[in-house]
């Protein structure tokens, strides 16, 4: 027998019911109700007459809608005591979707494919989320039951084999996890107990009780869930999602008490774990320390050095497009983390953000791609799609020798062909039919036709086609990548992240990008259609990396072609 429990102050009568057999659980005046279950057996909770599946299950054999079955994590043999977790300074970050990842679309599969990313020179993989969403596939951000892995992607024991196989191999596991919002179908909280408050409207409707009338054991069941991640799958961090749309007025911060938890869960481990945010907010309170009214997370997605790169490569300047002015915005980005760091807003319409000051650069990451960027375009194309190859290169040369912590998006290291599309498999046909609806909406402006995101057809697009790495153009992108890489892991001056570390301008009428890293590196990008020279400033610069064969550096600077894109060791006196 394992002992099993339900905190359910909203229910009048809550029994268990296992192998067709019911039986009542013992009411508490805290508003548990507790009982046993035989190990091993699929169980339901039936609440008030309704059998519902366990708001802490582990395990879904069957998806959202079906049992829940004990997990025993305890069982698992790990290969992995000499692993000592994820240092966020030297990391390489890989975000990828478990389902699209590989052919299987499996735990299986992503372990497959592990050497192909060890090659490529990543530390870590950044795994969309995996807690049990409505039917088959899809992004996972409509999650209804946070403690158990997504069944059709493989079984608890499954994904500790990731793990395992990835912690041999050096790779360390990032999850994505979403505390701001549960998904519409298969969400029995508020049935049970005080989960949700319409104190705060958000966009997917009530806000989670994080500070309201009886939100402790609301707030115990997320930290809870956070440390389940840490503990009983070894992960190396948490990405937090959309933290703006948390809302807490505690003295203490349930962002704060994420943190504190997920490191001391780790240090028990003798490792470390991180706690990355995304935000919109540009707050560096986030990832400054407690101790000067910060919340002590890891790190933060910044995505100014996205909205500011990715105008200036596709001159799209549409809704939050608007607030950036190009290249001018990628130097001010690469400098100051912010672009909008207390200045005005035209597209929130206020002053937005604050400076970053001292804090280290690595603690925000940098990307030009990922899921958000690509799937919430109406065909979701890719940056390659959009600006050709140079444009591609030159992106990918920004994102590798930042001072940020870099972070690529599956697929992106070789040009992958196959766009990365907005898809869902809700069961409950009112939902599909509103997904469905939403999404035309949104892209009602386009003649454009929006992709149906309950279409397998959709999800089957998505996945990535490995048998295009054999072709000439995807083998030498993704050789570019490499060099690029391995050329940040081996080069201190491409990891310095120091505020006075990075140095980048703009020279307007020749149109040249040149961005200074730490002591002696400088990567120069010609974004005008012509051959330029780009000045050094004293010292001289020997091409370490370039996409353009006729490149060449002397004592008056450095000779591009077109578009093209250099990375350059400086030496001399004034380097």
């Amino acid at each position: 027998m394992i002992p099993i429990a339900l905190w359910a102050p909203r229910a009048g009568l809550v029994l268990v019911e296992q192998s067709g057999r019911q039986a009542p659980l013992e009411q508490h005046a805290d508003g548990w109700w507790r009982g046993d279950i035989d190990d091993g057996d699929d169980y339901w909770f039936v609440v008030d007459g309704t059998r519902i599946p366990d708001p802490r299950s582990t395990w879904q054999p069957h998806g959202l809608d079906g049992p829940s079955r004990p997990d025993r994590p305890d069982r698992f043999v790990w290969t992995d005591a000499d692993w000592k977790g994820l240092d966020l300074e030297a990391a390489v970050i890989y975000e990828l979707h478990v389902g699209t990842f590989s052919p299987s679309g499996t735990y299986a599969g992503v372990v497959e494919r592990l050497d192909h990313l060890v090659d490529l020179g990543v530390t870590a993989i950044e795994l969309m989320p995996l807690a049990t969403f409505p039917g088959e596939h899809g992004w996972g951000y409509d999650g209804a039951l946070l403690w158990a892995p997504h069944h059709r992607y493989g079984a608890p024991d499954d994904f500790r084999r990731l793990v395992d196989a990835c912690h041999a191999r050096g790779l360390g596991v990032i999850v994505d996890v979403v505390y701001n919002h549960l998904g519409p179908t298969g969400n029995h909280l508020d049935r049970l107990g005080p989960y949700f408050t319409d104190a705060v409207p958000t966009p997917w409707g009530a806000a989670v009780n994080f500070d309201g009338p009886d939100s402790d054991e609301v707030r115990a069941f997320v930290v809870g869930n956070a440390r389940h991640w840490i503990t009983a799958y070894h992960v190396d961090g948490l990405r937090l999602d959309a933290v703006h749309a948390i809302f807490d007025r505690s003295a203490t911060h349930i962002l704060e008490e994420i943190a504190d938890v997920v490191h001391r869960a780790a240090a028990e481990q003798g490792r470390q774990a991180l706690v990355i945010a995304e935000s919109d907010l540009n707050d560096p309170r986030l990832v400054a320390g407690v101790e000067v009214g910060g919340y002590g997370l890891d790190g933060a997605w910044s995505d100014d050095f996205h909205h500011s790169l990715h105008t200036a490569l596709t001159g799209e300047r549409h809704e939050f497009l608007a607030d950036f002015d190009g290249w001018a915005d990628v130097a001010r980005s690469l400098e100051k983390v912010f672009v909008h760091d207390g200045t005005h807003s035209s597209f929130r319409r206020r002053r937005h953000g604050r400076p970053v000051g001292e804090l280290p650069r690595h603690r925000f990451l940098g990307y030009v791609q990922n899921h958000d960027q690509i799937g919430n375009r109406a065909t979701g194309e890719r940056l390659a799609h959009l600006v050709g190859r140079r444009g591609a290169e030159a992106a990918g040369a920004l994102v590798l020798t930042a001072p940020f912590t870099p972070m690529l998006f599956q697929g992106e290291e070789w040009a992958a062909s196959a766009p990365f599309l907005y898809f869902t498999d809700h069961t409950d046909p009112d939902v599909a039919a509103a997904v469905r609806d939403g999404r035309r909406a949104e892209f009602s402006f386009s003649a454009t036709e929006v992709p149906d995101p309950q279409s397998a057809d959709t999800f089957r697009r998505s996945q990535l086609d490995w048998d295009e790495l054999s072709g000439p153009e995807h083998a030498a992108m993704l050789d570019w990548y490499r060099h690029l890489v391995a050329l940040r892991r081996a080069w201190p001056a491409l990891r310095s992240d120091g505020p006075a570390d990075t140095r980048a301008s703009l020279d307007t009428p020749s149109g040249v990008l040149q961005v200074r890293r730490g002591d002696d590196a400088l990567l120069v990008v010609n974004t005008a259609s012509t051959v330029v020279t780009s000045g050094v400033h004293g010292g001289l610069a020997e091409v370490v990396l370039t996409n353009d064969a006729e490149a060449a550096a002397d004592g008056r600077g450095v000779v591009l072609g077109p578009r093209a894109t250099a990375l350059c060791r400086l030496s001399g006196p004034e380097r």
